[in-house]
């Protein structure tokens, strides 16, 4: 039989009971479990004075729960790790997440080590993988049944892990709606489409104290000049961002579900008869996402721009070209950042 050596020690050997060098090796199993034929690697101690295998009482359980993860893959199952990996993701106990899917106290338990799961209870537990809101559904039916702290634990890990979920999601659908920019160098600033540079360049005009009032239509014009000016000075924007002339000067494209990516630090006010967007970031912070050149840009921006008005940096980019020799609604080609007014 084929064996790898993992390791070799002196100690006490079982099977003969003598003390000299036993040898800790792999060995490549077949075994047919539930009618299933599997391979699996199985870990023995080997003696060679009886060339014999042999186990301890953890290596017949390591080795048994090898023997039930090769069945399961080979199922389509989830392994032990994977149910552990699933639980740890929510910070939840073993007894509590019973209690949330309405099972024994020790079923998940016995699953992490040496029973294997029917169908219908891993098809269960690969929902609650993909899906945190239905978690936090299960969480809200069984919250009379958990502790005050253990139930605010869950809540918050199971709610961060819903938003991250919708925020990828709102990144899928961003960038979808911008494949067919791809290579038209002039709409995006020679540059890919960038998210984590678009949310740091909002992040980044939130956090400036230069500034004032950040609402959504400052905003987009700020980030239009950023863009505009660095395909100017280094021949390709900072964020490929996608710009068209609408009645207010330049907005990106997907502007709408771009301010609710998750990191954007928007908040919706309430005007009266209609609702503002207003961005701010306070205390120290970093913006791993741009570049030192981008920040410099940035600055230069801010400081030409910072303190103006909507109604005044409206009427401004009013008069670029970029926005004079646009069509409504049609895509501003970076080709006219070259006559920028900053």
């Amino acid at each position: 039989m084929d064996m790898k050596i993992i390791k070799s020690e002196k100690r006490l050997c079982t099977c003969c009971m003598e003390e000299h060098e036993v040898k800790t090796v792999l060995v490549e199993e077949q075994m047919t479990f539930k009618n299933v034929k599997v391979a699996y690697k199985a870990t023995y101690f080997y003696c060679d004075a009886a060339e014999e295998f042999y186990m301890d009482e953890e290596q017949i359980q390591e080795n048994d729960i090898h023997l039930k993860d090769a069945y399961r893959e080979k199922e389509g199952l989830l392994t032990s790790g994977q149910i552990r990996s699933i639980r740890e993701k929510y910070g939840i106990s073993q007894s509590d997440l019973c209690t949330l899917l309405g099972w024994g106290g020790k079923t998940i338990t016995r699953y992490e080590s040496h029973q294997v799961q029917d169908k219908a209870h891993d098809t269960i537990l690969k929902k609650i993988d993909q899906d945190p809101e239905w978690f936090l559904t299960l969480l809200d039916d069984a919250k009379s049944d958990l502790s005050e702290s253990a139930y605010e634990k869950y809540l918050n890990k199971a709610t961060s892990l819903y938003e991250e979920d919708q925020d990828l999601y709102l990144k899928k659908a961003i960038e979808a709606s911008y494949v067919k920019f791809q290579g038209n160098t002039s709409a995006q600033g020679n540059t890919k489409l960038s998210l984590d540079k678009v949310v740091d360049v909002i992040r980044y005009l939130a956090a400036s104290k230069k500034v004032t009032n950040l609402y959504k239509v400052k905003l987009m014009k700020l980030m239009w000049y950023a863009d505009a000016l660095s395909y100017q000075k280094r021949g390709f924007a900072i964020t490929g961002l996608v710009y068209q002339a609408l009645p207010m000067g330049a907005v990106p494209v997907g502007h709408n579900s771009i301010i609710d990516l998750k990191d954007v630090p928007c908040e919706e006010v309430d005007m009266g008869e209609t609702n503002a967007y207003h961005f701010s970031l306070k205390g120290e912070q970093k913006f791993s996402a741009l570049s030192g050149e981008d920040i410099k840009i940035l600055d230069v921006v801010i400081e030409k721009l910072g303190r103006m008005s909507k109604n005044e940096i409206v009427s401004f980019m009013h008069k670029e070209q970029a926005y004079e020799r646009t069509l409504p609604r049609d895509n501003i080609s970076f080709e006219y950042a070259k006559q920028l007014r900053i």
